[in-house]
């Protein structure tokens, strides 16, 4: 990050945290001001952060939209808003705004201060979302997205690898055990790139039955996509229905007959 021109102290350390200079102190100072701040120094005529989190939620939906579709190349749009959703939420979008301790940042009026207004999740995910606002304003989305891909790591690590949301692992393994009496099995099949950006490919089997292949960035997240594949193409077994036994024979005589004399 190139060192930043501006001298205000919530801004100097706006950027030291989410490593981007906006060279000038109005879009992030206004990305921090909450409306309680703003109805409360009207003299001063400034604007609330609420315009620039709206901008700043349709960029976050993106950047991850983004990420979602590269990190699963073959999910269906349904699939991939769950998966979007489990990371932009106001929960999660509040989780990285503490890791960056953005409350202390804020521009809040008394009554929001006196009501913990730093701590809540919903003013925190709004102006984290601010913030976002701001560096699409100040730098595009490329900026956004590397922001996105430094704060978001660990939660899109989480729904590849099956941490946060589905994990198709134990699904797979509690459906095969159900269906076939088997348990999955993995291995892996290759191994592609330079160390730090390695390609793993996993390959899972279930009896002879079923087979499937996929690749991630660990080898957790291959498995995971793995167990995803053979989940769906077990669902897609017919299903076995096995005969009844017939019931053994009877030792007693049969009734109803004529009794010979």
């Amino acid at each position: 990050m190139e060192k930043s021109p501006n001298a205000d102290p919530r801004v100097h350390a706006l950027e030291e945290r989410i490593g981007f200079s906006f060279g000038d102190s109005r879009l992030p100072l206004w990305a921090l001001t909450h409306k309680s701040y703003a109805n409360e120094h009207r003299e001063q005529n400034t604007a609330d952060n609420e315009r620039l989190e709206f901008l700043g939620d349709a960029v976050v939906d993106l950047a991850i939209s983004h990420r979602l579709m590269e990190r699963f190349p073959v999910a269906q749009e349904g699939e991939l808003s769950k998966l979007r959703a489990l990371i932009v939420n106001e929960d999660g979008l509040a989780r990285v705004a503490r890791g960056l301790r953005l409350g202390e940042l804020l521009l809040l009026g008394r009554g929001e201060e006196m009501t913990g207004g730093r701590e809540k999740n919903s003013v925190l995910a709004d102006a984290f979302e601010a913030v976002l606002g701001a560096v699409y304003l100040c730098a595009g989305l490329n900026a956004v997205m590397q922001i996105v891909d430094t704060l978001f790591k660990d939660a899109l690590d989480g729904v590849a690898e099956g941490r946060i949301g589905q994990d198709w692992k134990t699904r797979l393994q509690e459906e095969s055990q159900l269906k076939l009496k088997l348990a999955p099995r993995y291995r892996v099949v290759g191994e592609t790139g330079p160390d730090h950006e390695k390609v793993f490919e996993i390959e899972v089997t279930v009896g002879e039955s079923i087979s499937a292949r996929a690749s991630g960035r660990s080898k957790k997240e291959a498995e995971q996509a793995a167990a995803k594949i053979a989940l769906e193409k077990l669902n897609a077994l017919p299903a076995v229905v096995a005969a009844a036994p017939a019931p053994p024979p009877s030792e007693e005589p049969p009734t109803g007959g004529t009794e010979r004399s």
